[in-house]
């Protein structure tokens, strides 16, 4: 056994030299090793990658009214088909068919930007007329009344176009 020479009877208090303990360096290290942590990550936590977009689909064939092929991004968000019509602008229309040997979605929505077009007209076994907010900085999705078309429905007709003028 060691002698101290009895200034002190616990020898915890000699660990680490100068009478510190070594419950004085544990926040210390603490940090350190969060610190090591999160630069191996690689994440910050102020620095979160965005979304990605979801993959693109082909469900529905798209006709403008020309009769040439349309190209709008379609796309699954969660179990409804959105027909992505952000690029729309002005006046305008898309006929839209089930692919051959295919039916329609259960669900189907649009994506339009608020200010681009006023209203949004759907026609298949009833017509339906959406309008679209002026004012906004995100698109929005309209989803479809379920009883706009059913699975007998040959095409879907999507126009836009700006808001009428208000009848005075």
């Amino acid at each position: 056994m060691v002698d101290f020479g009895g200034a002190c009877e616990n020898p915890r208090h000699y660990i680490g030299g100068g009478g510190r303990s070594a419950v004085q360096w544990v926040p210390v290290t603490g940090v350190l090793v969060l610190a090591t942590l999160l630069a191996g990550c690689g994440h910050w936590p102020f620095r979160h990658k965005p979304t990605p977009p979801p993959p693109e689909v082909h469900e529905l064939d798209e006709t403008s009214d020309g009769g040439a092929a349309a190209t709008f991004p379609q796309y699954w968000m969660r179990n409804t088909l959105i027909v992505d019509l952000q690029g729309a602008s002005g006046t305008g229309s898309v006929t839209l068919k089930p692919r051959e040997h295919t039916t329609w979605p259960v669900r189907v929505a649009v994506k339009v930007m608020p200010g681009s077009v006023g209203e949004i007209e759907i026609r298949a076994a009833q017509r339906m007329v959406y309008p679209v907010t002026p004012a906004g900085a995100k698109p929005v999705v309209l989803e479809l009344s379920p009883s706009v078309y059913t699975y007998k429905t040959k095409e879907m007709v999507l126009g836009w176009g700006p808001n009428p003028a208000p009848a005075e």
